[in-house]
């Protein structure tokens, strides 16, 4: 080989290294840059149904209370024909069909604010609420509903011979709050009967035969009678104030 050539080839070996290594870096520009374009969203989950519940869940299964701004892959799971789930919210209105089920994907830019979702058909009892950016939505607190009375236990009876009674814990009252009341009747007569009659409330036994009888009514304002239709002297009274 001339010199001439030697010098050339010992050129030559540098720059084939250096556009060897040029072509590897513009490969790997080329790869990061379709990571980053086809970089998955995060995956929410809203179910509906099949009874009267509505939910939306992260990837982990926590429900959304807040979120940071972005867009969002969301996979409802639409499990009722009398159910549906629609998300409002800034940018955002979208539902599934009351009468079809299954299962659609949305795919949503979230922009901060407040966002709401819901059952159309249920709307003040299936729903939710989160936020995108800030801080989480305060916890929500509702209002537990008051207990019912419990009934008032008395005792009505009437005979052997003749006698009529109506009492509470064994003693005769002249007055009883409105509410439930259990009236347990005890008849021992043969012939008279014991008829409790006020508003709302008409029950009485057969006047031919013996009885014990529970009823359960509902003593509302005004005045009540307890007689016997067979006896018209055998009778009490109360009132409802």
């Amino acid at each position: 080989m001339a010199k001439t050539d030697r010098v050339w080839a010992a050129y030559q070996r540098p720059m084939k290294t250096l556009r060897i290594a040029l072509s590897g870096v513009a490969v790997l520009a080329v790869l990061a840059g379709a990571s980053v374009g086809h970089a998955q969203s995060p995956t929410l989950l809203g179910v509906v149904g099949p009874g009267f519940s509505i939910r939306l869940s992260d990837a982990a299964g926590a429900p959304v209370k807040n979120l940071e701004p972005g867009t969002y892959t969301i996979r409802i799971q639409d499990n009722s024909e009398i159910h549906n789930f629609h998300l409002t919210g800034p940018g955002v209105n979208m539902a599934t069909d009351i009468e079809q089920t299954g299962t659609v994907t949305w795919t949503v830019t979230l922009s901060a604010g407040a966002y709401h979702f819901q059952c159309d058909p249920h709307a003040s009892t299936m729903f939710g609420n989160f936020t995108v950016g800030g801080s989480a939505p305060p916890p929500t607190t509702t209002t537990p509903p008051k207990p019912k009375p419990a009934p008032v236990r008395l005792a009505g009876s009437v005979g052997p011979g003749k006698r009529i009674a109506l009492t509470r814990a064994g003693r005769k009252f002249a007055a009883m709050k409105a509410g439930p009341a259990v009236v347990v009747v005890s008849d021992k007569s043969a012939v008279d009967n014991f008829h409790l009659i006020g508003p709302g409330v008409n029950r009485a036994t057969t006047k031919a035969g013996r009885a014990s009888l529970i009823w359960r009514v509902t003593l509302k304002k005004g005045r009540y009678v307890f007689r016997s239709d067979a006896t018209p002297a055998l009778r009490g009274t109360f009132r409802v104030p």
